[in-house]
């Protein structure tokens, strides 16, 4: 496991290399789209995390994945910066980081929201407009469906939760009755 310090340095290191060049919100989606290819191959993978592989066997296959995904130089080279480090295990945890400080460079905060049943467009444009007052910037909502919430919502920014559920009304109920 690598260290949130490592990840960190890495994910802010690329963060910086784009704003420097201008490009960062393309290098922020082709790190995110290589670590989704990296994340899903078990055999891309093992040639990128085995010891045993020479390195530049495993950068011939880096450089192949990425000319497919039509990576830029800098996208591939950020990537290739992780596989002579050894550090593609973390590569995930990087673009999840990475994506981060774009979003706050932006003025971009994401708000996870699960529904216990499908929701109509207009419910997700009038949430996005009421958060984006309360947190004065954009957000995009990532949706989800868990039928266990039995009705209601569950909104998620950041380390806040909103429990607007049945069940969360229910479980809370609980916790009461049984403290009294």
């Amino acid at each position: 496991m690598i260290s949130s310090a490592v990840i960190e340095r890495y994910a802010r290191a690329i963060f910086e290399l784009g704003v420097e060049t201008g490009q960062l919100t393309q290098l922020t989606d082709q790190v995110r789209q290589f670590a989704a290819v990296y994340a899903s191959s078990r055999e891309l993978r093992m040639v990128g995390e085995n010891p045993l592989i020479p390195e530049e066997q495993r950068d011939a296959v880096i450089k192949e994945v990425g000319t497919r995904l039509g990576l830029t130089e800098l996208g591939l080279n950020a990537v290739r910066l992780l596989a002579q480090r050894r550090r593609l295990s973390a590569l995930q945890d990087v673009a999840k980081r990475l994506g981060g400080l774009a979003d706050e460079k932006a003025g971009i905060v994401r708000a996870k929201v699960v529904t216990a049943a499908p929701m109509t467009e207009d419910f997700y444009s009038k949430l996005a407009q009421k958060l984006e007052a309360k947190t004065r910037m954009k957000v995009v909502i990532e949706r989800a469906q868990d039928p266990s919430l039995i009705a209601g919502v569950v909104t998620k920014i950041g380390d806040n939760t909103i429990d607007g559920s049945l069940k969360g009304r229910l479980q809370a109920l609980e916790r009461s009755l049984l403290q009294a």
